[in-house]
């Protein structure tokens, strides 16, 4: 799958990502159902996944483009 983004929606979505993520560890840390504090560990894992692709893809950018 390949999406474009334009830098106004990387950098948006980035902002949602970092955001979540923050909150995720939270949840994670104040969780004490250990099935549930697994899968919560699994979507932070893919999401920070997620946000390395789009710096990486935003570093090897042309400039402005």
């Amino acid at each position: 799958m390949e999406v474009h983004l334009t830098p106004n929606e990387a950098e948006a979505l980035q902002h949602v990502l970092n955001t979540y993520c923050g909150d995720l560890r939270m949840e994670i840390a104040d969780t004490d159902n250990a099935e549930y504090r697994r899968g919560l560990r699994d979507e932070r894992a893919v999401l920070e996944g997620i946000m390395a692709k789009l710096q990486h893809a935003a570093a090897s950018a042309p400039a402005g483009g």
